[in-house]
């Protein structure tokens, strides 16, 4: 019986250690050839989009970003963590949906985020305007550079 213990346990903590990677280690899905996506971990001019540099404590960005994503219109977070989220926009008439999907890296004091299109080929740059307003509203909430 006190082997089958102590094994749970070895075996438990082995689990729980692989699971807890860093989040500069973790890494925003990549980016189709499509135009439809920009990401900052984003390989390619097309594709890039600088990560917001936090100033200040990271906490603080993180909430101030998880408020403004859920202040914008048919914009609904579905999954987060302490480090992670991923969130949806519905466009407005064909009701096409974008992920956003985010990673909070606390050591560098950067936010990394990318948002691209599920389907189709061209967006008209709307995930990157996307972005780009996100930006502009955390630099004027003082969290971001």
């Amino acid at each position: 019986m006190t082997f089958k213990i102590l094994f749970y346990i070895i075996f438990m903590t082995l689990n729980t250690a692989n699971q807890a990677s860093s989040a500069s280690e973790k890494t925003l899905p990549l980016c189709r050839d499509s135009p439809n996506c920009v990401s900052s971990q984003g390989q390619d001019t097309q594709h890039f989009i600088e990560p917001f540099k936090i100033k200040g404590q990271p906490i603080e960005a993180w909430q101030a970003l998880k408020q403004a994503l859920n202040s914008q219109s048919r914009m609904v977070i579905t999954h987060e963590t302490n480090d992670t989220l991923h969130a949806e926009a519905t466009s407005l008439v064909f009701r096409f949906v974008d992920d956003i999907n985010v990673i909070l890296d606390a050591e560098k004091h950067l936010i990394h985020i990318r948002s691209a299109s599920r389907t189709g080929h061209s967006d008209f740059g709307v995930n990157r305007k996307r972005l780009e307003a996100l930006r502009l509203q955390l630099q004027k909430a003082r969290v971001i550079e």
